[in-house]
């Protein structure tokens, strides 16, 4: 029975749900650092044959979804960010405003820094500077475009481009334990 049990974990932990820990500040107000949320893998899992499409129903990634996914730039890391850009959209930062499709969209859970006491701007930010501006660009196709909630501390698809289909392990499912008790959802 302890073989039975030990190979089911390993299956669920493979294929259908994963714990994470939060291990940097670019989600947040959201995720803060050091919580712990677990990632559903089974939502986003290839099917390869009509049967497995029928047990296995896969769904779309969606504008506004927290996803885990492998770091481009280094695969055995992993990284959590919301998806922005779907493919096919035409994406633009102006004003630290994200535009898809030459429309604002509306994104309560950013957060930026404060712009400096006594001043009702941002402080000064140079033309160069990707949280200020970038783009317009296209989504190719299979290709996601992922950005923290924490805008002006995320390495994000600004600095190291799209998102392959082929990295996304899963969804945020839930928040099982935060860094910070008593913090209001």
């Amino acid at each position: 029975s302890i073989v039975i049990a030990v190979i089911l974990a390993l299956f669920i932990r493979t294929f259908v749900v994963q714990a994470f820990k939060i291990p940097t500040g670019s989600m947040e107000n959201n995720l803060l650092i050091g919580d712990h949320l677990l990632v559903n893998k089974f939502v986003f899992g290839p099917a390869n044959s009509l049967i497995e499409r029928a047990l296995l129903p896969e769904r779309a990634i969606r504008r506004g979804e927290i996803i885990v996914f492998k770091y481009p730039e280094d695969r055995e890391r992993d990284f959590i960010k919301r998806v922005i850009g779907l493919p096919g959209d035409t994406l633009e930062v102006k004003d630290k405003r994200v535009y898809i499709n030459g429309k604002k969209i509306d994104e309560p859970y950013v957060h930026f820094l404060e712009p400096p006491q006594g001043t009702s701007s941002y402080s000064e930010i140079t033309s160069y500077d990707l949280r200020e501006r970038y783009g317009p660009i296209s989504i190719p196709a299979d290709k996601y475009f992922v950005m923290g909630d924490n805008r002006d501390n995320s390495q994000d698809s600004r600095y190291w481009g799209f998102l392959p289909r082929g990295y996304i392990k899963g969804s945020a499912m839930m928040l099982y334990w935060s860094s910070e008790s008593g913090r209001e959802d």
